[in-house]
């Protein structure tokens, strides 16, 4: 059975365990390894960015923590109540998730921050687990096509039945799928995505959520 986690030193994709030894090699400090997901093992949300960055968290060890897109990121979550405390960029900051969990469609960093096909294909089992392994799973945040293709075809699902567009949902299996533009500086910087748009894709996660039992979530 394929874990939910990729060990550490993960050696599945011999590019990026490349890469991983040479970020090692030139700053042993940082983590350089498999970055595991980060959360509450009882989430209902779980939200799949696209690989970890190479001074984030390839550095820092947690997904989003340490370049900017986790800085919007995790402000985010705090405004619509899936975390708390204090983000300060690093791992002991003290902050915590509440009911959601953060993750990465490739676990490990990729040269140019783009990883190949084959490797998104191969670090899929991991995703495929950690859905299983989310007993309340009701809602995932894509950030981005990738990690959105990537979700498709852990679920088994054809990607031209649910394409990928900013603000988009797609209930599959029980499951609703949001769509967001990846929180990227560049994504902010070229205004391709402004941090009301953002707000705008958490708002309705957050009224799918808290939609009582009763009421189909699938019209909420």
């Amino acid at each position: 059975m394929t874990p939910a986690e990729p060990s550490r030193d993960c050696a599945l994709c011999p590019r990026l365990a490349e890469y991983r030894r040479e970020n090692a090699a030139a700053h042993p400090e940082w983590f350089n390894g498999a970055v595991p997901s980060f959360g509450d093992a009882s989430a209902r949300l779980l939200v799949l960015g696209l690989a970890p960055g190479v001074k984030g968290a390839n550095r820092t060890g947690r997904p989003f923590t340490g370049d900017y897109a986790g800085d919007l990121l995790y402000a985010t979550l705090r405004t619509f109540g899936f975390a708390s405390g204090r983000y300060g960029a690093d791992p002991g900051d003290g902050l915590e998730l509440v009911d959601c969990m953060v993750t990465n469609a490739v676990r490990c960093v990729p040269p140019q921050n783009r990883p190949l096909p084959a490797e998104t294909a191969t670090c899929r089992r991991f995703l495929a687990a950690r859905l299983a392994d989310l007993p309340r799973l009701s809602a995932v945040l894509c950030l981005g096509r990738i990690a959105h293709e990537t979700l498709l075809r852990a679920l088994g699902e054809r990607l031209a039945a649910h394409p990928f567009a900013h603000g988009a949902r797609h209930d599959i299996g029980g499951l609703a799928i949001f769509d967001s533009y990846h929180c990227s500086r560049y994504n902010t910087n070229t205004g391709r995505l402004t941090a009301a748009m953002f707000e705008a894709v958490f708002a309705d996660l957050r009224r799918h959520l808290d939609a009582p039992e009763g009421v189909s979530r699938a019209s909420a």
